[in-house]
């Protein structure tokens, strides 16, 4: 590899938005599927199921937008909750949509993991720090709401 491509390569590297918002999301994701290791669910998981809990009853399709997932992603995600009795997946008012619910079983596990939830945010935000938290939250939210 020549120097031109070196140097186009770590520019890419350093600079590249979709590689490093990936890159530190799948290094926090980690950290937070460890800490949920206990309750048997995956970060990813424990994000749908928030959202299902806070829209209450939401169509797929609403779902979906909120938390910028396909709906193939998300019909995964989805189906792993339901067999583990968290949520259940009705008919809505017209026979194409479905609704998404929150069991019983599922808050309780929400309520479980918030503490655990908490712990590992409060690590991460530290990491960080709060001005740099701050601004870099911020930044993310801009970001989604252009590209939504």
């Amino acid at each position: 590899m020549n120097a031109e491509h070196k140097q186009r390569d770590n520019e890419v590297g350093r600079t590249c938005a979709c590689f490093n918002l990936r890159r530190a999301a799948r290094l926090v994701t980690q950290r937070f599927d460890e800490a949920f290791r206990e309750l048997g669910l995956r970060a990813t998981q424990l994000s749908v199921l928030t959202a299902v809990y806070h829209v209450s009853n939401p169509p797929l399709s609403k779902l979906a937008g909120t938390l910028g997932m396909d709906r193939t992603s998300l019909t995964r995600n989805l189906q792993v909750l339901q067999r583990k009795g968290l949520i259940v997946v009705k008919e809505g008012d017209d026979k194409r949509q479905r609704r998404i619910c929150i069991t019983p079983e599922g808050e309780r596990v929400l309520a479980s993991a918030f503490p655990i939830w908490r712990k590992v945010q409060t690590e991460v935000e530290e990491a960080i720090g709060a001005e740099k938290w701050d601004g870099l939250l911020t930044g993310l939210h801009e970001v989604a709401r252009k590209f939504r």
